[in-house]
């Protein structure tokens, strides 16, 4: 086999080998689903919803995703006020500080504001469905990072 057939084999076999690994890693190894989109999923297609409840929902969430959308984008800007404290100071000085302690303010607020969601959308359940859903909330809050 000449030199030239060698390394284009070479270059075919560990391409190969790529798209392989990289659909095993995706197939086996993917990181867990966010606890978003597991209580989500748990909440449309486990729990059985009356169309009530859905309706209830529904209203539930076209709110929180309001709110959440504001939330961060008030993340974001104090994220752009931290970035040009630390651009004026080079250091840990007041502006930082100060910038650092009102998203702080903001991460604050938007973890309440999670939490009051999961328990109105809680409060739109049954009392056997609303058991599911706290295992879920216990499970995903205590879960280890991967």
């Amino acid at each position: 086999m000449t030199d030239r057939r060698r390394l284009v084999l070479i270059a075919v076999v560990a391409f190969v080998a790529a798209i392989a690994g990289a659909f095993l890693g995706r197939a086996f190894i993917a990181p867990p689903a966010p606890v978003e989109t597991e209580l989500h999923a748990l909440l449309h297609h486990e729990l059985d919803l009356d169309s009530a409840q859905q309706a209830r929902m529904d209203e539930i969430e076209r709110r929180f995703a309001i709110r959440k959308q504001a939330l961060e984008l008030e993340l974001r800007a104090d994220n752009a006020r931290l970035a040009d404290a630390i651009q004026a100071e080079h250091g840990y000085g007041p502006a930082v500080g100060g910038a650092v302690d009102r998203s702080h303010q903001a991460m604050g607020q938007l973890q309440k504001e999670t939490l009051e969601h999961i328990f109105a959308m809680r409060a739109v359940l049954k009392p056997d469905q609303a058991a599911k859903f706290d295992a879920a909330v216990v499970k995903a809050l205590t879960a280890k990072e991967p």
